[in-house]
């Protein structure tokens, strides 16, 4: 159990505001200990202020900032279970501080991440640990507040552990590094947004433009060309000079979609450009200069595309500098609905997120969508075109060749799935006060993440009334 012997109280002016050298609003964290005396906590505690770190103690029954961190000794389950919890499986973030002399179990601190922490530190035996946590929290804090800015808001949506956890890595990669990026995942997982994100966070001064280029659509003979430009009389039909892709990218993003596709002849002849941002337009013998960020995307192995001698392994390691992997629309079910009122909404931004049937809701969730968020966005399309007025999306709205065949059981929500959390969870040791409790408060939370926050069709789909979802919302919260 954790250590709730009070460390000082919350509040009490640091040493210094900031922090020796620091400026700005000191960085707010709750902070718990975990095998510890709370005197080690105090300690730490006063040391983080003077670092410009403004921790106060953790109490489920107040609100508590959005970051954590944890003193412990020794990761155990019972550490590992309490981060899961309080981070909500990553979710939110936490910073595992050891105060252990050695080193704890390599294996044990991956459990600690895989739990949910977002990071683990040494304390002990450093010279200014302090200054590491600011520096941590701080990159933390500056991610999450872009996170949330109307810049990512208004293309990516979804709230789930999963897609919150890649977007973090595109808001840090794109924002606090000038890495080439590869971007993977499956066809229609919103591989060029996301290059569209990382040029937009890129703050260069004078940023130059986003170039797009599809290595699917090239034609092998005409591929110089689309790449490197070429002088007039190059060839028969070059009647005027014309820029390539790589000059007309210079100073701005590069971003080759399906990069997988390309030959491995012109893979070698993109790598010395990649490499020393040099190149020839075809017929020309001057070497021109370009300098630009690239960010490439392919829904293809390039890893087994190696083994197999189709794409080289110069090539991909210059290229993928730093690794993105969207996850498909089936590993972040909890998305579905946001993300279909939310395109439903496009469609008809006079009308208002409109409310979703139960049926309908169902319907969308059970859906297996083979083309992912590029399928669902077409299907919100279609059943937009049918519904009219201001009501709910109802049944007759969805399309006949998207409607369940009949006969089947489409009513029971107790099913496999719904087994194996409750299983899983009594394995744990969670008891059945416990258990309602979290089901209770997980409900809550994705009715009203659906409903845009709107607590009053919140309540309307949990069947209760808009002040007990009130009392149990605050309630929940506090947890």
């Amino acid at each position: 159990m954790a250590d709730h012997e009070d460390p000082p109280t919350h509040g009490s002016a640091p040493e210094t505001a900031a922090g020796p050298g620091r400026t700005g609003q000191p960085i707010a964290c709750w902070i718990t200990g975990f095998g510890v005396g709370a005197r080690v906590v105090q300690e730490i505690v006063a040391a983080m202020r003077r670092a410009g770190v403004d921790p106060i103690w953790h109490n489920q029954e107040s609100s508590l900032p959005a970051i954590g961190v944890v003193v412990f000794d020794a990761v155990t389950d019972q550490l590992c279970e309490f981060v899961r919890e309080a981070s909500g499986a990553g979710t939110e973030r936490i910073l595992g501080l050891s105060t252990a002399s050695m080193t704890p179990d390599g294996a044990r601190l991956w459990d600690l991440l895989y739990a949910g922490s977002g990071d683990v530190m040494a304390w002990a035996g450093r010279p200014d640990p302090a200054s590491e946590v600011h520096a941590r929290l701080s990159r933390w804090r500056a991610v999450d507040d872009l996170v949330a800015s109307p810049l990512v808001r208004r293309s990516m949506v979804g709230e789930g552990a999963a897609w919150r956890s890649v977007l973090r890595e595109i808001v840090e990669v794109g924002r606090f590094t000038d890495a080439s990026v590869l971007i993977t995942g499956e066809s229609g997982t919103g591989k060029e947004l996301v290059a569209r994100l990382i040029h937009d966070l890129d703050e260069r001064p004078k940023k130059g433009k986003l170039v797009i280029l599809d290595c699917s659509s090239i034609v092998p003979s005409l591929s110089g060309s689309e790449f490197f430009g070429h002088d007039r009389g190059a060839f028969t039909s070059a009647v005027a000079a014309r820029e390539g892709a790589f000059e007309l990218a210079d100073g701005g993003t590069l971003f080759l979609d399906e990069v997988g596709e390309l030959q491995s002849q012109m893979q070698a002849e993109l790598l010395r450009v990649v490499q020393e941002g040099t190149f020839k337009r075809v017929g020309s013998n001057l070497w021109r200069k370009s300098k630009f960020r690239l960010v490439c995307a392919t829904n293809r192995n390039l890893l087994d595309e190696q083994v197999k001698g189709t794409f080289r392994s110069d090539f991909y390691h210059r290229i993928a500098s730093w690794t993105l992997h969207l996850p498909s629309l089936r590993d972040r079910p909890e998305d579905v609905i946001p993300l279909f009122s939310y395109f439903y909404d496009q469609m008809h931004p006079e009308g208002g997120r409109p409310y979703i049937d139960n049926t309908v809701r169902e319907l969308l969730l059970q859906r297996a969508y083979p083309g992912n968020v590029r399928d669902l966005r077409n299907l919100a399309f279609r059943v937009s075109q049918k519904h009219v007025g201001n009501g709910p999306v109802t049944v007759g709205d969805i399309p006949q060749e998207e409607r369940p065949p009949p006969g089947e059981d489409h009513c029971s929500w107790r099913d496999l799935a719904f087994e194996r959390c409750i299983r899983r969870s009594l394995s744990l040791g969670a008891t059945l006060q416990e258990i309602t409790a979290g089901a209770s408060d997980t409900a809550i939370s994705i009715a009203v993440a659906d409903e845009g926050g709107d607590l009053h069709r919140a309540a309307r789909r949990l069947g209760v009334t808009d002040r007990a979802l009130q009392l149990r919302w605050a309630g929940s919260r506090a947890r």
